[in-house]
């Protein structure tokens, strides 16, 4: 009985035998023919898609017909017919290509028409990847789409064709364009990790009585992943905050509103004064706070300082000079303590009294006053003072007991060579209130 079912299985296929999913157990060659050329007719080869949606190609518009060759008999003869009865629990199943012809042109026009292959009916899968929320990284999942590969999809359809297969199922196929990277991929785990090693710091700027942070949620705006899950920290966009911080404080050089001694509002430009953040010096130590993972409140690096970052910042203690006026003011904790008259640069002579906002370099007693060196030694001028009080390069406050009166027009005719002239015992008092570093503006 064994040997017979050997004989038998040399021309017929095995229990349970099924040939590109369709039953052909115990049929012979020529039977599992009969019922090509019978079913060709009414072939159709159904498109499985991943949405639930299906779509259909049918045999006859695309004029499928069968064509009888070797390759179902050499597929017979491939079976090891003396080992039958391993079909029993073993189930074969064989994928083949058929004899079968159609119409090429007719399959691609069908194809080409297909909903699953419309641009719009298409979605691009995405990756999965980190995502910063609430206070760190985390992965988000992939989301496999609809878009399909053509080429992959077309090569699938021709061999369903060819196999006589009844189905295809596009996603199990691999028709689809997957996701590069998923939730638990290699990649974007280390990705997440490495971006998260970044947010650890927390920088508190301290700009009394304003803060500025630096937190989780700022840095995670510095850190980038690129598509190949390659983690970057963008340090130009470190330079674009420090920046940013600059352009809100910074003072040094930009106008002011300045409000007067006697209550008017004035606009002044230039001068050596104010705030001013080191940027070079600030970028290096934020990146060694980020490295480091430090939490602290600190000022910013300055390359100038001022005395308040509140209104004006020469704060509530500064010396003012009125150009147009020709009157000094030493304000003390926003009240005034000093005033008088003052003699100011020539204007006529080239030696104006330049406007701007500076502050007291130092100050000294018993000083001579030079001008240019000349050729012979000598020098255009050489004038004695007892005290002495600069704040932009050689102009400053001084005693100038040579002149006859101070404020008014005298400026314009006996004009210093750009210094404030002050009464002798006007100078004494302002050196005793003045320190290094006092802001001092000049206006018009």
């Amino acid at each position: 009985i064994y040997v017979g079912f050997a004989i038998f299985f040399s021309s017929h296929f095995m229990f349970f035998t099924k040939i590109n999913g369709t039953d052909f157990s115990l049929k012979s060659v020529s039977q599992v023919e009969a019922y090509m050329k019978q079913q060709v007719a009414d072939y159709v080869l159904t498109l499985k898609e991943s949405d639930g949606g299906s779509e259909k190609i049918s045999g006859s518009d695309i004029s499928l017909m069968y064509v009888p060759g070797e390759q179902l008999e050499k597929l017979a003869k491939k079976q090891n017919n003396f080992l039958w009865i391993t079909s029993l629990w073993n189930h074969p199943k064989i994928s083949s290509e058929i004899g079968v012809e159609y119409d090429k042109d007719a399959l691609a026009k069908i194809t080409e028409g297909l909903e699953c292959l419309k641009p719009e009916n298409q979605t691009v899968s995405v990756d999965a990847h980190p995502e910063f929320q609430n206070d760190k990284f985390v992965v988000v999942p992939e989301v496999v789409g609809t878009q399909i590969d053509t080429e992959k999809f077309n090569e699938a359809v021709t061999k369903a064709i060819n196999g006589f297969k009844p189905t295809l199922d596009l996603f199990k196929t691999g028709c689809y364009i997957l996701p590069r990277f998923v939730s638990d991929s290699q990649e974007v785990v280390a990705a997440t990790d490495a971006m998260n090693s970044y947010l650890g710091a927390n920088v508190t700027y301290d700009f009394n009585p304003a803060t500025e942070v630096v937190d989780a949620s700022v840095i995670s705006q510095w850190v980038t992943v690129d598509a190949d899950m390659n983690v970057t920290f963008n340090e130009e966009a470190v330079r674009a905050f420090i920046q940013s911080l600059a352009d809100k404080y910074d003072t040094k050089g930009k106008p002011r509103t300045f409000t007067t001694a006697t209550g008017n509002t004035v606009n002044v430009t230039g001068g050596s004064y104010g705030w001013k953040i080191d940027q070079e010096a600030e970028y290096n130590a934020l990146i060694a706070n980020i490295q480091n993972a430090e939490t602290v409140t600190r000022e910013p690096n300055y390359a100038s300082r001022a005395a308040s970052h509140e209104g004006n910042d020469v704060g509530s203690t500064y010396a003012e000079v009125d150009l147009s006026n020709q009157m000094m003011y030493f304000v003390q904790n926003g009240q005034v303590v000093l005033q008088s008259g003052i003699v100011t640069g020539n204007p006529n002579k080239g030696n104006g009294t330049p406007q701007g906002v500076y502050s007291l370099a130092y100050k000294a007693l018993d000083q001579v006053l030079r001008g240019t060196k000349k050729p012979d030694g000598t020098y255009e001028y050489e004038t004695p003072v007892k005290f002495w009080m600069p704040f932009n390069g050689g102009i400053g406050f001084h005693d100038a007991t040579w002149q006859s009166s101070f404020g008014g027009s005298r400026y314009q005719t006996n004009g210093s060579h750009g210094c404030v002239n002050l009464p002798y015992d006007v100078a004494a008092q302002l050196y005793n209130l003045i320190t290094a570093g006092t802001p001092v503006v000049c206006h018009y």
